[in-house]
């Protein structure tokens, strides 16, 4: 139900429990060492239970993941998370591989929850940002439910970014997750979850749009029949997680305000980081929730916002005001931060602090790759030019005898040349008043690449070889 902050306490244990760990790895190198009396027989029992304790661990480790398969079709793959209820498993189809996320509930439980969430989403269908449910049924000891498979939650991406959204991505999200929260309002129910690990990103080509999951502590507010709001009561009990809660809700029912209420709350932890009621500790947890509810509510809005934009002060504000039964101006508490988008930024590509890291590991990593080809290149490079100049020396000979009785070293001016611009390699133009060259190369030039050119020719060599021969005999030495 509540979010259980034992951190700092399992901390504290792990830090009792060390000495006594450094004390036992002494104590295991000797018995390891002392090979005589290794026959006797406490020792036997020792190693006996510890094998009994490692054979446990695996097989708990087995039954950790359960070997069924859902709906015919589906079977699991890893666990991704636990919800306010049950298990969520990622699977993928055994036809054709498609991969699903799929919750698991026993069906043992006094009060299942799973039947009133698949009824949930049956209503949400349909909507932009509700993930679709493919299958629900009760199958053995488990219920199933079988959804598409989402992206990374947004407590996720924060910890990629550092702890810290920008204020761009900040108000993309807000505008998202605000019309989110309508949509549930608009169908008569009330989250009372709100927190960054109920919101995924999509996949591949919804990878921009926000979902929101986990109805379980969903409740309907209003009802269509009878067209009655619920009624206001107190010493209620939280329902939900108590950093993102609203002051209200730690005491008395929760409506609309109270959700719109942690939504604020989920802005200012994108900001920040961490909110100022984080790190309280208690002897209890009700002593805890009773610490943080008088935070909440003693700490003056300016102060809360305090080095931001004035508009998540009007957010929060218009949101205390707000009456039990009321209901609320969405479009007001979306326009604050469009307004502020648009005096902010001009357009709304929805590039994500998490795709901008992305993009720039990427062309580092091409950077480093294209340094890398450069200079495997440049020596390469280096080689074909000695080898080109080795074989075809016969190309330019005049020129080469020329550098080597001035003492210029051929592959320093070739690399000059390169680096002006010119193909060291290329041919210059020839003078056409110069005389024709009889060598390989030159006669290959010469010859008419065009098919229709070239039969004529080889017909009269056919027919005249004795006229072509003598030609032949009259033509310049090669060059060579």
């Amino acid at each position: 139900m509540a979010e259980p902050e034992k951190g700092r306490a399992n901390d504290d244990s792990l830090w009792q429990s060390r000495p006594h760990v450094h004390k036992s790895k002494p104590q295991i190198r000797k018995e390891r060492r002392l090979s005589p009396q290794a026959n006797h027989p406490h020792k036997k029992d020792q190693r006996q239970d510890r094998r009994l304790m490692e054979t446990r661990s695996s097989s708990e480790l087995e039954q950790a993941l359960p070997e069924i398969i859902v709906a015919g079709k589906y079977r699991l793959l890893k666990r991704i998370g636990n919800g306010s209820f049950g298990e969520l498993f990622q699977a993928e189809s055994l036809k054709y591989h498609e991969k699903v996320a799929i919750k698991l509930e026993s069906s043992t439980v006094k009060y299942p929850l799973l039947p009133r969430e698949a009824r949930i989403y049956g209503i949400l269908q349909g909507g932009l940002g509700i993930p679709h449910v493919r299958h629900y049924a009760t199958e053995g000891a488990y219920n199933v439910m079988v959804m598409d498979l989402l992206g990374p939650t947004l407590e996720d991406l924060l910890n990629l970014c550092s702890r810290s959204f920008s204020m761009k991505t900040t108000l993309m999200l807000a505008d998202q997750i605000l019309a989110r929260v309508e949509l549930l309002h608009r169908k008569c129910f009330i989250h009372r979850d709100i927190k960054p690990d109920n919101f995924l990103m999509g996949l591949n080509r919804h990878q921009t749009q926000v979902y929101m999951i986990d109805f379980g502590l969903a409740k309907k507010f209003y009802s269509l029949r009878s067209k009655k709001h619920i009624g206001y009561t107190e010493n209620r009990d939280l329902v939900g997680t108590a950093r993102y809660a609203s002051v209200r809700a730690h005491y008395a029912e929760q409506s609309r305000r109270d959700d719109l209420e942690s939504v604020g709350y989920l802005l200012l932890y994108f900001q920040r980081g961490r909110l100022p009621w984080q790190g309280i500790r208690a002897q209890s947890q009700a002593q805890k929730y009773e610490k943080i509810a008088e935070y909440k509510s003693n700490i003056p809005l300016q102060q809360l916002c305090s080095g931001l934009p004035i508009e998540f002060f009007m957010y929060l504000k218009y949101c205390r005001k707000l009456h039990f039964a009321e209901k609320p101006d969405y479009v007001y508490l979306q326009q604050l931060f469009k307004v502020l988008f648009r005096n902010q930024y001009k357009l709304c590509d929805f590039l994500f602090d998490w795709f901008v890291l992305k993009r720039g590991s990427e062309t580092q990593q091409a950077k480093q790759k294209g340094t890398e080809r450069d200079r495997g290149g440049k020596r390469s490079g280096v080689v074909q030019k000695e080898r080109h100049l080795n074989k075809d020396k016969g190309r330019d000979c005049h020129t080469q005898r020329y550098r080597k009785k001035n003492g210029e070293n051929l592959l320093e001016v070739e690399e000059n040349k390169s680096i002006n611009g010119e193909d060291p390699i290329g041919d210059k133009p020839r003078n056409k008043n110069a005389k024709a060259c009889s060598c390989s190369y030159h006669l290959q030039t010469k010859r008419p690449q065009d098919r229709d050119q070239r039969m004529p020719l080889m017909t009269e060599r056919r027919i005249f070889p004795e006229e072509h021969a003598q030609r032949e005999s009259h033509q310049m030495p090669p060059c060579l």
